[in-house]
């Protein structure tokens, strides 16, 4: 019979019974007219019971033999998975991979070709060599009878002289989500042909360089676009942001190239940043969610601030966000946002930002301004939380915290959190804005990181003011 597959065993309780194997369930011919012993001893009674004894064993055997034909004939007729239509069966094969898949073929004839109809196709070289796999990739981008709705391909050796023609291939299928991740060597540089792809939705990419064609007509289905380990320039990710009319998700991660980003999204609803810029342009007036990270090797914040500069690097950067919920900053882009004018009200105040997220040096003077211009703008903010990152500079030349942020106030924050907490003055005294701006706040919870004595930290720190009758402080 055939051999049950390991990867279908609640799909699979049946198997095939072969003519050879029916014919070891069915009774012998012994069996269903047996010989009747001859004995001399008693043998009036057992002519009288002969008759008697005959039927029952016929009857029985009869009743076996019907027994194992039906079992039989139940067994072929309700191999249901085989006889399911073809892209039920490519459902079902896109759970595993390519290379399992392919080996169902080799169960029966109705399985064969079962692996050309998989809309999901996903590719990892692992144990195979680079020829194998190369072979591999190839019978299946070109044996492929359907669409192919999503690809992903993962590979740690060097492929990069074979991806033009692997794209080429993967884009006569209309692919709706592709994941590319080619991490081995130098960047590859994208085909042109994966452009073309007007069908995408869903687009991920890891050590690339982005070079758009001329004649690109954008993405006009795309949702999520996701960019790592990339080197492009300015106007290219522009373009191909800009020519993404229905983008809600954007990431840009770790990139070269890039002096100012330009992101304009209408449709815009998540952010995340990470890498080395120097300046940076948002027009994302329906954005809800923003990670903005700044490489430390940026030159951004490597000039010194200008303090009566009238550009508000916050209200350039940020003041379009008009509908955003969550933001989340570190410490090296606050430095960026911290110079030029800094205390200052935006022409749309953040009035939908219910939670922040800041890398912040306490002691950095500029920065814990900035902080403040955040937070005198967000009215209606509930959640706070900080991660204190120590730093060498101190701006001494700035006007004191003090005489600038005495007249805040944060009538709807509830909770607060202070991550890495090491017990210094400066956190001491933030802590203390917080509690004196915040008459609905309930809870500050502070984790301990700090080497001097924590009983005259604790002591200070309890023995803070507060205008919320129902605040706490947690240290942990």
């Amino acid at each position: 019979g055939i051999r049950r597959p390991a990867f279908l065993p609640n799909l699979w309780p049946l198997r095939f019974v072969s003519a050879e194997a029916q014919g070891r369930c069915a009774p012998s011919r012994r069996r269903l007219h047996p010989v009747p012993r001859r004995s001399c001893s008693n043998s009036g009674s057992r002519a009288a019971t002969e008759p008697l004894r005959q039927f029952n064993l016929d009857s029985e055997a009869m009743s076996t033999c019907k027994k194992a034909r039906a079992e039989a004939t139940s067994i072929v007729s309700s191999d249901r998975l085989s006889n399911l239509p073809p892209e039920i069966k490519g459902n079902i094969l896109s759970l595993l991979n390519v290379e399992e898949a392919v080996r169902t073929s080799t169960l029966s004839s109705t399985w064969r070709d079962a692996w050309t109809d998989m809309p999901v196709i996903c590719l990892r070289d692992g144990n195979f060599t680079r020829t194998k796999f190369i072979t591999l990739v190839d019978m299946v981008l070109s044996l492929h009878k359907g669409t192919i709705e999503e690809f992903y391909i993962s590979v740690k050796r060097s492929y990069h002289d074979e991806l033009a023609r692997w794209m080429l291939m993967l884009s006569r299928r209309s692919p709706r989500s592709v994941v590319i991740k080619l991490n081995s060597g130098l960047e590859y540089r994208i085909p042109s042909c994966l452009f073309s792809m007007g069908n995408l939705m869903f687009l991920l990419m890891e050590n690339c360089t982005i070079r758009l064609p001329l004649l690109f007509q954008g993405f006009k289905r795309l949702t999520h676009l996701s960019l790592k380990l990339f080197s492009s320039t300015d106007m290219d990710i522009k373009n191909l942001i800009s020519f993404c009319p229905v983008l809600t998700d954007l990431r840009l991660v770790r990139f070269e190239g890039l002096r100012c980003l330009n992101i304009q999204a209408p449709k815009l609803e998540y952010l995340k940043v990470v890498g080395g810029f120097e300046d940076i342009n948002l027009d994302a007036p329906n954005l809800e969610w923003a990670f903005l990270s700044l490489d430390p090797k940026a030159k951004a914040y490597q000039s010194v601030p200008i303090a009566h500069d009238t550009e508000s690097y916050v209200r350039k950067s940020l003041g379009s966000l008009n509908d955003i919920k969550a933001l989340a900053i570190s410490g090296i882009f606050m430095k960026y946002l911290s110079k030029g004018c800094i205390l200052t009200k935006f022409p749309a105040v953040f009035h939908r930002l219910e939670h922040i997220c800041l890398v912040i040096s306490f002691s950095d003077q500029r920065q814990v301004l900035t902080a403040c211009s955040l937070l005198q703008n967000a009215p209606n903010l509930k959640k706070l939380d900080m991660w204190s990152h120590p730093s060498s500079t101190r701006d001494q030349d700035q006007a004191s915290i003090q005489e600038l942020t005495e007249q805040m106030q944060m009538d709807h924050l509830v909770t607060a959190s202070v991550r890495c907490f090491q017990g210094l003055d400066c956190e001491i005294d933030f802590v203390a804005k917080l509690l004196s701006w915040s008459p609905a706040l309930e809870e500050v919870e502070i984790e301990w990181k700090g080497e001097m004595d924590r009983s005259m930290v604790l002591t200070k720190l309890l023995a803070l003011p507060r205008v919320s009758p129902r605040s706490k402080i947690i240290v942990t």
